[in-house]
């Protein structure tokens, strides 16, 4: 019994030896490669404060006020400025209406010496840049003229800024 104890542990331990001598088993892998792609489209955002002359009494009145533009870089654009919603109006004779129909003639511009009118053809009289994934202040110039004597009471339009890109 002793022997047979003997032969046992013996083939136990051998067992246990090959068992450590072989180590871990080793791992198969396998790879793949795919591939991640985006179209960007040129896009533009825009944006405006309002202009207001405020009270007027005659006196010619010069204001401003900015309209944000954001497009993509590199992505050219154009700003036009419709004529407003006056009755006959254009956008080389911006009117606003007050009481009974009674029109203020205004302008606006692309400077503040207001020689370059801001109309909506592009290519003419519109405002070109190229966006550069950042907002861009564009300044609208405003000329309310002189010796106006129109319908005591309150005046205003509606201007529609389009950005062609």
């Amino acid at each position: 019994m002793r022997a047979s104890r003997l032969s046992s542990l013996a083939g136990g331990i051998a067992l246990a030896g090959l068992s450590l001598s072989y180590g871990p088993a080793s791992a198969t892998t396998a790879t793949t490669s795919f591939s991640v792609s985006a179209t960007v489209q040129a896009t533009c955002l825009i944006s405006g404060n309002n202009l207001g002359f405020g009270t007027y009494t005659g006196s010619a009145i010069a204001v401003s006020a900015n309209l944000s533009v954001t497009c993509t870089n590199g992505t050219t654009y154009n700003v036009g400025l419709n004529p407003g919603t006056a009755t006959g109006a254009t956008v080389t004779t911006r009117a606003m209406t007050g009481p009974g129909g009674a029109t203020l003639s205004y302008g606006l511009y692309q400077d503040s010496g207001h020689s370059t009118n801001w109309g909506q053809t592009v290519g003419t009289d519109t405002k070109a840049g190229t966006g550069n994934g950042s907002a861009q202040t564009l300044t609208v110039y405003g000329n309310l003229a002189a010796a106006q004597y129109v319908t005591p009471g309150s005046y205003s339009d509606t201007i529609t800024a389009t950005i062609t890109y």
